[in-house]
């Protein structure tokens, strides 16, 4: 078999099992993973290897961004605080209880234990992403949960250089050196980031080619990063700058048509990245196990050492933290059912992997570099866990913890968008009528199909009622397209004001994109 027929074949099996998921409605990560190790079992199948290139260079981009885009700007504010204290605070913590415990359990060294500490010390914002995109939680914690997950990425990563420093030279990483390799890292990806960002909003301004601006879209996030790392800055960092300002400002710098179909190319990447990466982290694990020596067979034992370890620190720091913020803003009772959620999304994933994979072969003097292949399976088994057990247990967690928007919420925050929107579109006819812009027939078509809308009614019939000529056909579609325009000026007011959350700002955006692109073109 080819390494073409192969990917193809990967690519098949995943989207098969990912397809399955949705219609079950169970998360698509936690089953690729388990199909992958029940592939990976097969004893004719040859070991599968990925080179660390594929997945920090060609599948984490994309994904990344567009996690990142997803986070709305006014929310990410709201809970920078929190996010703060998780992405330094409790990524340190993890990664020195990951160290201690796999040097106790494991054959590994301390400092190799303190590498495997920093794979697995931050959150996988890929994986967070998947895993949360069905489950209605509420704004504020959705984007705290997915937020930490994008920006304690940075500290893990200078950990983890600085421990694989540590691990291959023959000297030990100062303090001040690490800390001056962080603000490298973090900030000249961040500037990376915000650069690659303005200069894309320049260009999309100027732009109304849906084939130039899905181009863009897919480069983007392959600029930042390859950027950012040309100059010895975080990759990662930048993706996420730039998909977060990006995602905060793109409505404004495109129309409908572009949207919808920048949209729709994008959700086929995405999905076809997701599913392929998190089917090969379950079809490497068997491989890895393969190559390991025999005073490695323990390593199921410390699987679970490090799993436990990294969901134990996790509960331990977000529920203190949580307990304080309740207090700071004068709740009377504190709840554990926020903390309990937020501690049980902090999955691990694609990111542990693609940084697990990039440890070197060997030290500084030539020599091997000791157990280098149990840290690869220690990493890959704790993500496999914690995709499987997290994965498959957060619904019932949230459902348990009460805390989910019920779909009531969600619908009467909708109708109450689509009333104000209606209204919009009304004032904008009166203000056309009065100033005779417009065939009085016309106006009064649309308003009945506003009033109708507005009442609740289905205005199909009389909204899609074809005109009477050629001509009026034009001036009808002229005539939507500036309610179409006002509604969606209105729609972002609401949301500016905090009338409505960014899912069904989305949402209702969306609508109106569909809406304006039906009309055609003139």
């Amino acid at each position: 078999m080819t390494d073409l027929t192969a990917i193809l074949l990967l690519v098949i099996f995943a989207t098969l099992v990912a397809t399955g998921a949705r219609h079950w409605r169970i998360p698509a990560p936690s089953l690729l993973v388990v199909g992958g190790v029940l592939i990976g079992l097969l004893p004719w199948l040859r070991n599968v290897q990925v080179a660390p290139e594929v997945i920090s260079v060609v599948v984490l981009p994309p994904l990344l961004y567009a996690s990142a885009e997803e986070i709305p700007w006014r929310e990410l504010r709201m809970v920078w605080r929190p996010v703060t204290v998780l992405a330094f605070g409790l990524v340190l913590a993890t990664a020195a209880a990951v160290g201690a415990v796999a040097a106790a359990v494991t054959p590994l060294s301390p400092t190799m234990a303190l590498v495997l500490g920093a794979v697995l010390a931050s959150t996988d914002p890929v994986a967070v992403t998947a895993l949360g995109r069905k489950i209605a939680l509420p704004p504020r914690i959705q984007v705290l949960v997915q937020s930490e997950s994008l920006f304690n990425d940075a500290t893990s990563l200078v950990l983890f250089k600085v421990a694989v420093g540590s691990a291959i030279a023959v000297h030990a990483v100062a303090l001040p050196a690490a800390g001056g390799q962080f603000l490298i890292l973090g900030g000249g990806g961040a500037l990376v980031g915000g650069a690659v960002a303005a200069v894309v909003a320049l260009i999309r301004r100027r732009t109304e080619d849906p084939i130039l601006e899905t181009v863009i879209a897919l480069v983007t996030p392959y600029a930042s990063y390859v950027l950012a790392e040309d100059v010895h800055a975080s990759g990662v960092t930048a993706v996420v700058v730039a998909g977060v300002v990006l995602g905060s400002t793109g409505h404004k710098l495109t129309n409908a048509t572009i949207r919808l179909q920048v949209h729709a190319v994008y959700g086929t990447v995405v999905f076809l990245l997701e599913s392929v990466v998190f089917a090969l982290i379950g079809l490497e694990l068997p491989a890895l196990v393969r190559q390991l020596n025999a005073d490695e067979n323990t390593w199921p034992l410390g699987v679970l050492a490090v799993a436990g370890t990294v969901i134990a620190v996790r509960m331990l720091g977000v529920l203190p933290l949580s307990a304080v913020m309740q207090r700071r803003r004068g709740n009377g009772t504190v709840t554990w059912r926020i903390p309990a959620v937020v501690s049980w999304a902090g999955t691990r994933g694609v990111m542990p992997l693609a940084a697990a994979l990039t440890i070197p072969l060997a030290a500084d003097d030539g020599s091997p570099l000791p157990h280098r292949a149990l840290v690869l399976v220690l990493t890959t088994g704790v993500v496999v866990f914690t995709l499987v057990l997290q994965g498959f247990t957060l619904a019932p967690v949230v459902r348990w913890s009460r805390i989910a928007l019920e779909p009531e919420h969600t619908a009467r925050e909708e109708a109450r968008a689509r009333a104000g929107l209606a209204k919009a579109g009304l004032s904008c006819l009166d203000e056309l009528e009065a100033a005779e812009a417009a065939p009085t027939a016309l106006i009064d078509q649309l308003r009945r199909g506003l009033l109708a809308r507005l009442d609740q009614a289905d205005a199909d019939q009389d909204d899609n009622t074809t005109p009477a000529s050629w001509a009026s056909a034009t001036t009808y579609r002229a005539l939507r397209r500036t309610v179409i325009a006002a509604e969606s000026t209105q729609l972002q007011r609401l949301y500016a004001d905090h009338h409505i959350s960014d899912t069904t700002r989305r949402r209702l955006q969306r609508s109106l994109d569909l809406e304006e692109a039906g009309l055609g073109e003139d």
